[in-house]
């Protein structure tokens, strides 16, 4: 076993447990960056497979989705933070039956399919074509995805701030509460930026 082997061994064992993470913490913001790291472990793996392109586009797409993802779970989540308990798993039975059929299928394909065994040819010609493909007529698709996915992450951010285009995050607002269908936390729990509690009632009707 060389280097390669053990590099290979722990990208997927990370990114296996990076996986699993995803199910057991109670928080999206979280969850999402777990599913980040697995995505990355994924794409060091395709390197480490002499699939550097692909390794590198996932490597860049999944960063961008991800941290993309996690800023509308701010903004629209009503526990980003995994401040309260939150189930992550739905339909636990089907989704285990589901995965353990997958992994299955997977290790039967790997174990007992005859793959081609045939030298790769010279990438010379697909590498070029590729280079063209970028850089010629589908130049003006990727940059304006580009410029695209940086203004909704500046307008994620810009709309989750406190203090947003509405006015005060807070103002009017009330606590959530800190057990699955418990009561409201009490109202000084909100705090302004100047420090001072605000004061809401419970009711759906309140008004800070």
């Amino acid at each position: 076993m060389n280097g390669i082997d053990v590099a290979f061994w722990v990208f997927a064992v990370a990114a296996v447990w990076s996986g699993y993470r995803v199910f057991r913490t109670d928080s999206m913001v979280r969850a999402s960056f777990l599913l980040l790291a697995s995505f990355l472990n994924v794409g060091a793996i395709l390197v480490l497979l002499l699939a550097e392109y692909l390794g590198t586009a996932l490597l860049f797409m999944m960063t961008v989705e991800m941290v993309v993802m996690a800023l509308f779970m701010v903004m629209f989540m009503m526990n980003p933070a995994g401040l309260n308990p939150m189930n992550m798993v739905h339909q636990p039975r089907f989704a285990a039956a589901a995965g353990a059929a997958a992994a299955i299928g997977v290790w039967a394909v790997a174990a007992f399919a005859e793959l081609p065994d045939e030298p790769l040819r010279s990438a010379e010609g697909t590498i070029r074509a590729l280079g063209i493909e970028l850089l010629g007529g589908s130049m003006l698709v990727f940059e304006s995805a580009g410029v695209t996915l940086l203004a909704t992450m500046v307008c994620a951010v810009i709309l989750s701030s406190a203090r947003g285009r509405s006015g005060d995050g807070t103002g009017g607002s009330v606590a959530p509460p800190l057990e699955p269908g418990g009561d409201h936390r009490p109202d000084d729990d909100l705090v302004d930026d100047a420090g001072s509690g605000h004061h809401h009632g419970h009711g759906h009707g309140a008004h800070g």
